[in-house]
């Protein structure tokens, strides 16, 4: 395909029409003819019109109208006015006034048109390429605040795939490496078309410095879409690490300018992005992984006591919080106990940890429920100034069903027997404040009854307020499954979102 400018000659006067063809197409550019106002606009609408050379008088349509129609139409299509007759300084300045970019009166040298020719053509691709570069620079700011927005690497990779082809209007293909070491492509065929996430095999023997690189590339290599016919692609590269394995952005040559700065901006911002994704997934996995270390490995096996429990990290999208819980059995009684840990990092994980440990510690000197929830509060005050808890503590005598329970800002548990629900209250201070704490609570598990405990993930949600959580939870659990471990997961299906953004604890004990 010819890269030559192409002209349109708009004259009613075949002989003058031949004469402006003939000097435009000795001095190599591509032209095509019309010869009235109404042929000149069809002419525009339908075909690659790089410049306009417009007599101003025409028989069905004025020169200086079909200019202003011209430029409505396609205001980056420069037009040069030519005239024998309206040669005067108004006629001038009306012609300039409604639209032309230049206005030669006749007789023409040949090297005067040429020249006006290629100096309007060189504003104007200028013109392009700025207003090009400003919209590329525009969907980059876009595509950057999208990708960061992201909340897992696979939205990473279709927001960076969907940028890059509203960047460059083509296809456009995005590839990086996973937190596991498994390459994925995020990959749009278009610009608004759908993008998908598929897993790809980088097969690149090059060695990719830290930094950014651009080659191009056989479209063979990158065989993610049906590239263009016809055409090479660009892949660029970028490395943060040297420890880091690259990113690829691939897209098609012909969308690329000298010194491809869109492109280069574009797999810097994206890796930057991957960066920080890839960090995040690396710190909610060892949270993730801490947490489970830290929870009980099995259950106690206990004489009229059925037991279950259910644990939910927060999904990838959200840091791990702190939920825990504890069941041990300590000189015949049962050590139950379920709390929340204010915040959502490996550090609100840490902090559990130490928690879980002080109350394992202080249960097994023989302290009851408040007394321990009192020592932990000293102990956090002292060691962890800054950090809040809530807790929910009992200790349970199965042959009998003594219960001995105290809470510190806990969420209430949930009491069911024959399909009456009631919530347990103890209202206390959370962990971490200095205040009074009321005496523990007393009562008696009545035998086939069953009690609930849970930390506040599985209630709250963002459309819902804390009492409607609970109504629900109650709801719920005036139907206790025979089988408790179906039982806890009909409460995380029926009550907790399908995205689950806190972490979710459940403890469900039932005296038979």
């Amino acid at each position: 395909m010819s890269t030559q400018p192409t002209v349109l000659v708009v004259d009613d006067s075949r002989t003058k029409r031949y004469l402006l063809v003939s000097w435009l197409t000795r001095a190599g550019f591509q032209v095509i003819e019309a010869e009235s106002g109404t042929e000149a606009l069809t002419r525009v609408e339908t075909d690659q019109v790089d410049l306009v050379v417009l007599d101003v008088r025409l028989p069905d349509v004025n020169g200086f109208e079909v200019c202003e129609r011209i430029k409505n139409l396609r205001p980056s299509t420069p037009v040069i006015h030519v005239s024998a007759h309206a040669v005067d300084v108004a006629d001038r300045a009306r012609g300039l006034t409604r639209g032309a970019d230049a206005y030669l009166a006749e007789p023409i040298e040949p090297d005067e048109l040429i020249a006006t020719a290629n100096a309007v053509l060189r504003y104007y691709q200028a013109r392009q390429q700025a207003e090009l570069l400003a919209a590329r620079m525009l969907a980059l700011a876009d595509t950057t605040v999208a990708v960061h927005a992201a909340s897992t690497f696979r939205q990473l990779l279709g927001a960076a795939a969907a940028g890059a082809a509203e960047i460059f209007r083509s296809p456009a293909a995005v590839i990086a490496e996973t937190a596991d070491g498994e390459y994925l492509a995020g990959v749009a065929a278009g610009r608004g078309l759908d993008v998908t996430t598929v897993p790809w095999v980088v097969r690149d023997d090059s060695v990719v410095p830290v930094g950014t690189t651009v080659r191009v590339n056989d479209p063979a290599e990158w065989a993610l879409l049906d590239w263009p016919a016809g055409d090479t692609v660009t892949v660029a590269a970028a490395r943060l690490r040297e420890d880091r394995p690259p990113l690829y952005v691939v897209v098609p040559t012909r969308t690329q300018t000298a010194r491809t700065p869109a492109l280069v901006q574009l797999v810097q911002a994206l890796a930057a992005a991957v960066e920080a994704q890839r960090s995040y997934d690396e710190e909610h996995r060892i949270a993730v992984t801490l947490q489970r270390s830290l929870l009980p490995r099995r259950l106690p096996e206990i004489n009229g006591l059925d037991l279950a429990v259910r644990y939910e990290p927060a999904s990838a999208r959200t840091e791990v919080g702190g939920d825990f819980y504890e069941l041990v059995m300590l000189d015949g009684r049962l050590l139950l106990a379920v709390g929340d840990v204010a915040g959502h990092s490996l550090h609100a994980a840490t902090v559990m940890a130490e928690l879980r440990h002080a109350v394992r510690a202080y249960a097994v000197e023989g302290h009851q429920p408040g007394a321990i929830l009192h020592r932990v509060n000293e102990l956090m005050r002292t060691l962890l100034p800054n950090e809040s808890a809530t807790l929910c503590l009992l200790l349970l005598e199965p042959a009998t069903g003594r219960v001995r329970l105290a809470s510190a800002g806990h969420l209430p548990p949930v009491l069911s027997l024959d399909g009456k629900v009631e919530f347990v209250q103890h209202s206390a201070p959370l962990l971490g404040v200095r205040a009074d704490r009321p005496e523990d609570l007393e009562f008696v598990l009545p035998v086939g009854a069953t009690l609930v405990f849970y930390t506040d993930g599985l209630i709250e949600r963002r459309d819902a307020t804390i009492d409607e959580g609970l109504a629900a939870l109650a709801d719920v659990a005036a139907q206790v499954d025979d089988d408790l471990d179906r039982f806890c997961q009909r409460l995380l299906v029926e009550l907790a979102p399908p995205e689950i953004n806190d972490d979710v604890a459940v403890v469900v004990l039932r005296r038979r």
